[in-house]
């Protein structure tokens, strides 16, 4: 089986094949420019290096959310549209669960953090147990001094992973057994996205691909609280 994996939903972006259980190549970008001019460009170079073409993927991994609710459209609709015209089925993954894969075999509690702005993280929790990584809790948008509420319970060492782990780890200041994950395994990899879209079962059609947001997007926010203020005035 062979299995591109995507990842478009932070300030990185990366691509991967995988065939039968084996990274054939992976491509990443860390450099800020807009997902929407570099992901298929990437695509095809990735295909074009491993002598392959768009006809033989068999299936497609895609983190699906939570993250930037531009980065994750864009993830998604490239999918659908590859997907779609060739009838090929998808796999919708866990942004923090693609990152906590990470880092294997870890006794700590590894904790994946993404940015959601106002004091808050899209979060979950995970550990390894007896070789498989578990989930301790759903995904999640949570704040900041919440979940430090929730860790400081934890007699474990706590990791943490993703683009708020810097900000994780400075804020919460009463966590006394708590580090950041290297640079090289901080952020997401669309790799293990594809080892996971390979193997799981949770297979959907590119007509039910959809994104996982957590939360609505600010524009929908921000309308909501105007006709909230306009209803507690009338």
């Amino acid at each position: 089986m062979i299995t591109l994996g995507i990842d478009t939903t932070a300030v990185s972006a990366s691509v991967a094949l995988v065939k039968d259980g084996k990274i054939l190549s992976e491509f990443y970008t860390n450099i800020g420019l807009q997902h929407s001019r570099t992901l298929m460009p990437m695509i095809q170079s990735l295909l074009s290096c491993c002598d392959m073409s768009a006809d033989q993927i068999d299936r497609f991994g895609i983190t699906a959310g939570p993250g930037s609710f531009t980065g994750v459209r864009i993830g998604v609709a490239a999918v659908k549209g590859m997907a779609l015209s060739a009838d090929v089925p998808c796999v919708p993954l866990s942004t923090l669960e693609v990152i906590a894969h990470n880092l294997p075999q870890t006794d700590a509690v590894i904790c994946p953090v993404m940015d959601a702005r106002c004091n808050q993280v899209y979060n979950a929790l995970f550990s390894w147990q007896d070789g498989v990584l578990t989930r301790m809790c759903n995904d999640r948008a949570i704040e900041i001094y919440a979940l430090e509420n929730e860790l400081i319970a934890y007699n474990k060492p706590i990791i943490w992973v993703g683009d708020g782990a810097n900000l994780c780890y400075a804020t919460c200041c009463r966590l006394q057994n708590h580090q950041l994950a290297p640079e090289h395994l901080r952020f997401q990899h669309a790799g293990p996205a594809a080892l996971l879209a390979e193997k799981s079962e949770h297979v959907v059609s590119a007509d039910h691909l959809a994104v996982s947001y957590l939360r609505p997007p600010q524009a929908v926010r921000a309308k909501e609280n105007q006709i909230n203020n306009i209803d507690s005035k009338g």
